[in-house]
Parts: C-alpha cells; sequence; structure tokens
C-alpha cells in the first residue's frame, strides 16, 4: 500500500445492510473525532455520485446554528452537510436542537422552532417527545431521498445515557441503520477506543456496527496496518479506511470558538505589531457562552487578517479590531466581560478612536442599558447598564426573532441570519451615530445583530478596509483571493476527495444500501 490508503479485505468480512433503510450512522468514539467532517464528505462524495442524499442529526447540542430559508432554525454542521450534498437545508435534517443556556439547563428547538427549555433533571421526561419527533423526521427524509446519512453525537458508548439515547444506537435501532465508527488517531489511543466501543455495547447494538474509520492520520502508515488488522481480527469487523490529517480543512463547527479548523492566528503576525506591516490583527473576546462563532470564520478566511481568540485584555488592547460576537447569555456574559477587565479594554479602545465590532449579543453589550423585564435570560426583571459605545437600547422579548434580511452597505449587498431575543433600538444620544446594516456605527465602535453577513466577500473587503484606515494599518483586500463561498466548496470537495482516495467505496455503498 502507498500514502495514507488503508482498504480491508472485502473477503474476510460481512458488511452488508443490517436492514432496508437506505442509510448510515456516522458515530464517534469520541466528540470531535470528526463525525461533522466525514459525514459531509461522505453527502458531497454521494451527491457526485447522482444519489439524492441528505444529512440528518437527530439532535444536537450546540450555540452555533443556522436559519433555513423557511425561518427555521438547526444546526450549523448540519446546513453545510446540506450545502455538501447540494440540497436546500430544512429544519427535518437536525429536529432537535439544544443550546445550551447554562451548565444545567438548555433551550429547545424542535424542529426549527423554540418549544422551551430543560433542566438537567427533566431530561428523562422530555427525551420522549423529542425522540418521536427526531424519527419521524429521519423517516419523513427517507422518504424523499434515496440516502440519508446521519450523524451521531459524542460517543455511543456512553452506556450511562444509553435508556435515552436516540441520537446514536437508539436512532440505529430505531430506524434500522447501519453504524460506521469513526476514531481520531491524533489524539492518541484510537485502536483502544474503537475496541472499547464495541465492547461496551450490548449484542444488539453491537449489531449495527458495520466498520471502522481512522481519522486525522498523519506518518508511516506501515506502522500503523499491524494495529488494524489486530483491529480487525478481534472485533470481526473491518476498518474501512483511513483518512489523513486534512490541513486548512475546516468547516461550520458544533463547538464554541475553537473556530472550526483554526485556532491561533490565520495567517503571519503579532496583534499589535501590524502597524509595521500589512497585517490586520482582530481579537475575538472568548464569551463563556459564545454563540454563532462562525461569524468569523470569514474574517480568518481573508488573507493577510490574523484572527486570534482570546480572554486576555492586553491582547484585546493591542489588537486592530476588537470582535464581541454572539453569546447566549448576554447580561451573564456582560458581567463576566467586566469581571475579566475586558470591559475596562474595550472601553479604552473606544475612547481612542480604536475599532470595536459587536456581533448579535456582542452589539447587545454595546448599548447604554439592557432591559430583561420577562426574565428570558436573568432569574428575576432586572435592567443593566451597557458599555454605554452606541447609542441603543435593549429589550430582550420572549419572542425569538429569526430570519433571512437582505442589505446594502456602501455598495455593496449583504445577506444574513438573525436569531435574537434581544431588540435593540436608537436612544435620543444617537444624533451622531450612522446606519451599519441593521445596527449602529459611532465613531470606530460598529454593531449588528446581522450573523453571516461577513461572508459576503465585497461587504467584508469593504468593511476590513475601512477598519484597517481607522487603525492606521497598510491592509488592503487582496481582489484575487477566493470568496469564503468558493473556499467552502473547495473544502467539501476535499472532503469527498479523501472518501474517494482513502475509504473502501465499494464497501461502504453496500453498507449504505446504493448500488455505484
Amino acid at each position: 500500500m502507498s500514502g495514507t490508503r488503508y482498504r480491508a479485505e472485502p473477503r474476510a468480512f460481512v458488511v452488508g445492510r443490517c436492514g432496508v433503510t437506505k442509510g448510515l450512522l456516522v458515530a464517534g468514539t469520541t466528540s470531535d473525532a470528526g463525525k461533522s467532517l466525514v459525514t459531509a464528505g461522505l453527502c458531497r462524495w454521494l451527491a457526485r455520485q447522482g444519489v439524492g442524499v441528505a444529512p440528518f442529526k437527530a439532535q444536537n447540542m450546540s450555540n452555533n446554528s443556522m436559519v433555513c430559508a423557511d425561518g427555521s432554525e438547526i444546526g450549523r454542521a448540519q446546513w453545510v452537510q446540506a450545502v455538501a450534498s447540494r440540497v436546500v437545508p430544512e429544519a427535518a435534517m437536525n429536529p432537535v436542537l439544544l443550546k445550551p443556556g447554562s451548565d444545567l439547563r438548555s433551550h429547545v428547538v424542535l424542529m426549527g422552532r423554540s418549544w422551551g427549555a430543560l433542566d438537567a433533571g427533566e431530561w428523562a421526561t422530555g427525551r420522549k417527545v423529542l425522540a418521536e419527533t427526531a424519527y419521524e423526521a429521519f423517516r419523513e427524509l427517507s422518504s424523499r431521498f434515496d440516502v440519508v446519512i446521519a450523524e451521531g453525537a459524542g460517543s455511543p458508548a456512553e452506556i450511562n445515557l444509553r435508556q435515552g439515547d436516540f441520537v446514536n444506537m437508539g436512532l440505529a435501532r430505531a430506524v434500522d441503520l447501519p453504524v460506521v465508527v469513526v476514531g481520531d488517531i491524533d489524539r492518541g489511543g484510537v485502536l483502544a477506543a474503537m475496541f472499547g466501543t464495541l465492547g461496551l455495547l450490548d449484542d444488539a447494538d453491537q449489531s449495527h456496527i458495520r466498520g471502522w474509520i481512522v481519522n486525522k492520520f498523519r506518518g508511516n502508515l506501515s506502522l500503523l496496518e499491524p494495529g488494524l488488522r489486530m483491529l480487525e481480527e478481534r472485533t470481526s469487523r473491518p476498518v474501512l479506511g483511513t483518512i489523513p490529517f486534512l490541513y486548512d480543512v475546516w468547516l461550520d463547527g458544533e463547538d464554541a470558538l475553537a473556530i472550526s479548523g483554526w485556532s491561533g492566528g490565520s495567517s503571519a503576525g503579532t496583534p499589535g505589531d501590524s502597524a509595521l506591516g500589512s497585517t490586520l490583527a482582530v481579537a475575538v473576546v472568548r464569551f463563556p457562552r459564545v454563540s454563532n462563532a462562525t461569524d468569523v470564520d470569514a474574517l480568518a478566511a481573508e488573507p493577510g487578517v490574523d484572527v486570534r481568540v482570546t480572554a486576555d485584555p492586553d491582547v484585546v488592547a493591542r489588537a486592530d479590531l476588537v470582535v464581541l460576537p454572539g453569546t447566549r447569555a448576554t447580561l451573564a456574559d456582560l458581567e463576566w466581560l467586566r469581571s475579566r477587565g475586558l470591559g475596562e479594554a474595550v472601553l479604552s479602545r473606544a475612547a481612542a478612536g480604536r475599532p470595536v465590532l459587536g456581533i448579535c449579543g456582542g452589539y447587545q453589550m454595546l448599548a447604554e442599558y439592557i432591559d430583561d423585564p420577562d426574565r428570558v435570560e436573568s432569574s428575576s426583571a432586572q435592567t443593566v447598564a451597557g458599555l454605554g459605545l452606541l447609542p441603543t437600547k435593549v429589550r430582550f422579548e420572549v419572542e425569538k426573532h429569526l430570519g433571512r434580511p437582505t442589505g446594502q452597505w456602501r455598495g455593496n449587498t449583504v445577506s444574513a441570519y438573525l436569531i435574537h431575543h434581544g431588540v435593540a433600538t436608537r436612544t435620543l444620544e444617537g444624533a451622531g451615530a450612522e446606519p451599519f446594516l441593521d445596527g449602529w456605527r459611532s465613531g470606530s465602535v460598529w454593531g449588528t445583530t446581522w450573523h453571516g453577513a461577513f461572508e459576503d466577500d465585497g461587504f467584508r473587503r469593504a468593511f476590513l478596509t475601512e477598519v484597517a484606515a481607522q487603525a492606521g494599518v497598510r491592509w488592503r483586500a487582496d481582489p484575487g483571493a477566493p470568496g469564503f463561498a468558493a473556499r467552502r466548496e473547495s473544502m467539501l470537495d476535499r472532503l469527498a476527495d479523501a472518501v474517494e482516495e482513502h475509504l473502501d467505496t465499494r464497501a461502504l455503498a453496500s453498507i449504505i444500501g446504493v448500488d455505484l
């Protein structure tokens, strides 16, 4: 064998279907093993073969979400997987979305709409209706698409949660899906994790496990192959392939701010030294309850823009642009901002005419005050002083505002999406402010509730050019650089290429139940 290709010997294993449903559940040995990426890669691979494929995740816990064309809200990862499938994203692809508001309480979005909130102790009674809705959504998708590729959550071997599970083996059993398990070899211990995953499952669950996929491999494959052969012998299931570590491939993720595939800076440079060169240094504040952090991905993808995620006031002070991103807990995260000295750092920047951008919850923090009369975020009705940098007041409303607005800024068309409870309105002190999308700009301080706006290439580059001028930085946009949507498409195709090159696609097609 050459490169990082490892395919099982088909004669040694039975890899056929469990039942009649044409589909697959992609489970993982751990969270962040690569389930979302593998699912996206399989969806794009099948779509390129002319198969009508849809993604699915029964239950997703994430504060990174997206608004579909019909106004429904789903997890951002499933939205991207729909893009990979070349189909229109819809609520049935992620029927249950949990948005953590605290360590013990989550807001529930059911079939794209707000359903209520559940405390940790309420899951036993609350799961039944969620599970039934998820199963019905899967069956409905299956009736309209040739294949449904489902993504699991966490690990199927979390046997303490098995009784109420409807996203891993519970789903596989309910709709008769075969399962492949992805393991991240970059973490170490992947063979033990795969063997242990199988060993912890009961016989009925084990019967759905059809094979293994090793993810994020780098190095000499010949050193790994003996272990893969032993894993096959001891589990009686094939290793379906070894996907290499794909550098510069990232997709809109579920987890907050290890934003996509980048986690440090997106280009060379150190925050604060950009005035000496052409790098624009951006500091993104890492809120404890950050939400829709994917807004920053487009900034990080821009050549010459160095994005750092931080909770350090000194980094905030030195950066050319500071971004206060969205949050699921505006009031709590505003208090945290102040307690860490970050609030004072933001105020000092604004006083010095240095750029600050607030998006959604971050925009609300820039207001003069925030009012929560209906206890949407608070345990009691209260009014809290904001940072007072924009001439607005914010009032939290019980009804969530969802939408797909469009607009213009500096001659650039902007498309975005809305997900918020807080409504900002202008105060009398706003005579010197100018409109910015649906929000305001006052001096060097900018704010909007629009998520996703920076994915529009012309708008993003115009905004960053103006910010660079405010910051005294010589950064200029590269008009020849790929656009953000084009980069996403390229990455999805690279994932599909990896599936075709490094996985046993013949065995996968047999497991899924398609004839290619």
